[in-house]
């Protein structure tokens, strides 16, 4: 299962703090297409009826199928830039 850093975990919480449902909003992680080429990383106020959901310390991940089969042995990490803008960095679990 995708693990979360402390460091994602408040960017998360950060990015979702404004949402209209804060309680419930998270980021979703989701394919595009059939493939595992490509995810996409978008604001999300619930998950979607067959997502998996990853919550770490408040934060909430919601994967859909694909993505959760990808990200299975994956840890999120997220850091910020001089400017303050967040980019998250998806690494292998035992690194």
């Amino acid at each position: 299962m995708l693990t979360l850093t402390a460091n994602a975990a408040q960017a998360i919480r950060d990015l979702t703090a404004s949402a209209p449902e804060p309680e419930q909003g998270g980021i979703r992680i989701s394919s595009q297409g059939e493939g595992s080429g490509s995810l996409t990383l978008s604001l999300a106020t619930q998950p979607e009826p067959a997502d998996e959901v990853v919550e770490t310390e408040g934060a909430r991940v919601y994967l859909d199928p694909v993505a959760a089969t990808v990200l299975e042995d994956k840890s999120l990490d997220a850091g910020a830039d001089d400017k303050g803008a967040v980019s998250f960095l998806v690494t292998d679990q035992n690194v």
